[in-house]
């Protein structure tokens, strides 16, 4: 056993090999974090030539003198494997590629690093010739790019012990604080100061939710780009307090065979009786983040979302850019089409995210402040045409409305969905076609009247007065909304957004915001307003009686002053 310092250079000499079986490697804990004028204690220049080291005006992560033992075993046959012990106890298998060994031009510098978290029920990657998943960076990408990568598989998961909090402030967040403190002691890696390592995280879906928590909990973190993530548990998953039983199921089923907080799958089987959910239930999801620590948050983020994300809709992107942006936080935005999701129509630049996350990383964790990391705000309409602006939301021009009325039989046969066939080429396409909204025969259809063209983007908002009676039950009483292309039969961003109705035979009104959609009209396009009883989306609501809308009003935001991207 060897005890290692905290080196305070990171040409100090490199820690005892991967033969030792067990080291202990000595840091100072995190106990408190704080911004500082002062140059960092330990600064190097990037493997790049054009970075700028850090100017005297650099926010640098103080810690505390109080040290703590990370203990971390390297696995005997798997090279890049490493048994790491979390603070509770709990072994953490972490994955570690160092520049050096990849690009062994580099080894004698030394290197920024990133984290890269995997998606749910899922190890860390390990494939460095791989494409990434669900929007995750190559590795390979990463070590070219000059940066140290550290992947892992989550508490539960994998070859890790311990039971999966869905990325929980008290747990895996201090897990990623462990693996940064075992990070700032390994050769190679550059250091703001001892036990701070100049470093940036990405990943997608439960891989950016941790992004954002740990960035809440943990000041060495430089600049995080989390993927296809959500602001509240909440709000992804229980819209209008129904559950999206499609993604909960998949979701459970998923975990089936890992260590899983058990309210989990209690949530699921409740849903499926209920097809609501529990104060409680709201509780728990609602404590794991991250939309209550995003004031804590200082690292510059890029937020990548999906347009036809049915799991973490754009809304949930929306919600963190304008909560650290209200914050002071430096923050741009990007949408593509892709997520938690099938992309129906033109996909456009698909290595556009790539090319972001790379750039964003290139000026905040290298801190090449000559590179242009883009306009605020960008995104694509169904052609795959990209638009960009300063800032969300755009500026709005004149908007695209609609009104009707109609009857609606509350049935459980022509609902919304699912798509009649897998389509091709899609990594999650087998996996949600039969949970994505399609059009739905049993529906209140109101037209678009579209006299012009326009670019909507935005939340559409609809208007409706109304009145049913439904027999008495535990399920809640609800209706579907979706805009639906009629020409391709695509419903806009495959999004549907559950409605609550008190149907007590009395007349009541309700305006509601649609999730948030991208989609270029013109004077041909033909689009249309569908209010269902049911979805494969979501859990079964009461049926059995009628709605009568005797009025419905929709609106759809246009956008002003956008510019096409080449």
């Amino acid at each position: 056993m060897r005890i290692l310092r905290p080196r305070t250079s990171p040409h100090a000499p490199p820690p005892v090999g991967r033969a030792t079986l067990l080291a202990v490697v000595v840091l100072g804990s995190l106990a408190g974090c704080s911004s500082s004028s002062a140059t960092p204690a330990t600064t190097t220049a990037s493997a790049s030539s054009s970075t700028t080291s850090p100017s005297a005006t650099t926010s640098a992560c103080h810690r505390a003198v109080s040290p703590v033992a990370v203990v971390a075993s390297p696995v005997p046959g798997t090279p890049t494997d490493w048994s790491v012990t979390s603070f509770d106890g709990t072994v953490i298998r972490a994955h570690w590629f160092p520049v050096a060994t990849y690009v062994p031009s580099a080894a004698t510098t030394a290197h920024p690093t990133v984290l890269m978290g995997p998606g749910w029920s899922l190890s860390g990657d390990t494939d460095v010739a791989g494409t990434g998943i669900l929007g995750a960076l190559p590795i390979r990408s990463l070590l070219d790019a000059g940066y140290n990568v550290l992947t892992w598989d989550p508490r539960g998961f994998g070859k890790s012990t311990g039971q999966a909090e869905v990325d929980s402030p008290d747990y895996e967040a201090k897990d990623v604080s462990v693996l940064t403190n075992w990070v700032a002691a390994q050769p190679g890696v550059q250091l703001d100061a001892p036990g701070d390592p100049r470093m940036g995280m990405v990943g997608g879906s439960y891989g950016g939710g941790i992004q954002l928590v740990t960035a809440a909990a943990d000041c060495r973190v430089d600049a995080i780009v989390p993927t296809i993530a959500w602001h509240s548990l909440r709000t992804s998953l229980a819209k209008a307090r129904t559950v999206k039983i499609g993604w909960s199921g998949i979701l459970t089923n998923l975990s089936t065979t890992a260590h899983v907080d058990p309210v989990v799958q209690a949530d699921y089987a409740a849903g499926k009786t209920t097809g609501a959910v529990s104060d409680a239930e709201l509780t728990w999801f609602g404590a794991r983040g991250p939309a209550q620590l995003l004031a804590k948050i200082h690292a510059p983020t890029l937020i990548i979302q999906g347009t036809v994300d049915t799991l973490f809709s754009l809304q949930e992107g929306v919600d963190n850019y304008e909560v650290l942006r209200a914050g002071g936080v430096t923050t741009s935005m990007q949408w593509f089409c892709g997520g938690h999701g099938v992309c129906l129509t033109s996909s456009g630049n698909v290595t556009a995210p790539e090319q972001a996350t790379l750039a964003w990383l290139k000026r905040y964790v290298q801190r090449d402040t000559s590179v242009d990391t883009g306009p605020g705000f960008t995104f694509l309409d169904q052609n795959g045409t990209s638009y960009s602006a300063p800032s969300y939301p755009v500026a709005q021009g004149q908007p695209f409305t609609a009104s009707g009325s109609g009857t609606l039989p509350l049935v459980s046969t022509g609902g919304a969905g699912p798509l009649p066939s897998t389509p091709d080429g899609q990594q999650l396409g087998g996996l949600v076609a039969p949970i994505t909204p399609g059009p739905a025969a049993n529906a209140v259809n109101v037209a678009v009247p579209f006299t012009r063209s326009g670019v909507i983007v935005g939340a559409p908002r609809v208007q409706m007065t109304y009145k049913g009676t439904v027999p008495d039950g535990v399920r809640p009483t609800r209706v579907f909304a979706q805009l639906v292309d009629t020409t391709t039969g695509f419903v806009l961003g495959n999004q549907i957004t559950p409605i609550a109705v008190t149907l007590d035979g009395a007349s009541h009104t309700a305006s509601v915001p649609l999730e948030i959609v991208a989609y270029a009209a013109t004077s041909s396009s033909h689009v249309e307003l569908q209010l269902a009883a049911t979805t494969v989306a979501y859990a079964l609501p009461r049926l059995g009686g009628s709605v009568v809308f005797s009025a419905i009003h929709l609106t759809l935001p246009v956008a002003a002053n956008l510019t096409t991207q080449g």
